[in-house]
């Protein structure tokens, strides 16, 4: 069953007239289980992106199918996903309501996925091949919301937005000046961490693992640059 299909079936359990972040609530104490796991990343991405579509102040094609960064769809499946970005566009609940609803979701046990959520946000933030305050406004709350420090936000932001300050130690997740041996470990378990295979593993659906890509070239260089700072 594609994670399409299963999201079709989490929406149409959805009362008349209830709004789409209803699923979060019905979805909190499962996300144990792999597939409501998955599918709870999935809608959480499409949704809040679709909240972040308007933080510029205009929704453009390039952000209404922005999504498709994110996701790898197959056109039959395309129905299901606008369902769930309309269903949010058209809800009047704010961006942050549905930023604590995810929140509470994941809970304390999958912080590494509401991190892997921020990575999704982030490219569907620059679609339209800019980064507005507004956009950034939204993400750093929705951070928040989440509980990542402000350092991790930083590191998410450097990945993506080009020009944006970039500090190495942050993207590993470590204090300036730790010794080169324990940056090395931090770099090593932080690559093993954002491997595909262990992405798979936490929820992230099959079509959204193009998210490693990125991650791992901010990791592999955030060590270039702290080892070539040691030796020089």
């Amino acid at each position: 069953m594609s994670i399409w299909t299963r999201i079709a079936e989490a929406l149409s359990a959805l009362a008349q007239g209830e709004p789409l972040s209803t699923v979060f609530d019905k979805l909190q104490g499962k996300v144990d289980s792999r597939p409501e796991l998955t599918v709870g990343f999935t809608i959480a991405v499409i949704a809040l992106g679709a909240k972040i579509a308007k933080a510029d102040g205009q929704v453009t094609r390039d952000e209404v199918t922005a999504f498709r960064r994110v996701f790898t769809i197959d056109e039959g499946e395309t129905e299901n996903a606008a369902r769930v970005f309309n269903l949010a566009r058209q809800d009047v609940a704010g961006f942050d309501a549905y930023a604590r609803k995810i929140a509470a979701m994941f809970g304390a046990n999958h912080r590494d996925v509401l991190e892997d959520v921020m990575e999704g946000l982030f490219l569907i933030a620059l679609a339209d091949g800019a980064y507005h305050p507004g956009e950034d406004e939204f993400l750093r709350e929705v951070a928040r919301i989440f509980g990542l420090t402000e350092s991790c936000f930083r590191a998410l932001r450097a990945s993506f937005v080009e020009g944006a300050p970039r500090d190495p130690y942050d993207v590993l997740g470590i204090p300036p000046g730790t010794p080169l041996s324990d940056v090395r470990e931090a770099w090593k378990r932080a690559v093993k961490e954002h491997h595909p295979d262990r992405m798979l593993a936490r929820g992230v659906p099959e079509e959204a693992i193009k998210l490693a890509e990125r991650r791992l070239i901010a990791l592999n260089a955030a060590w270039e640059e702290i080892s070539a700072k040691e030796a020089a």
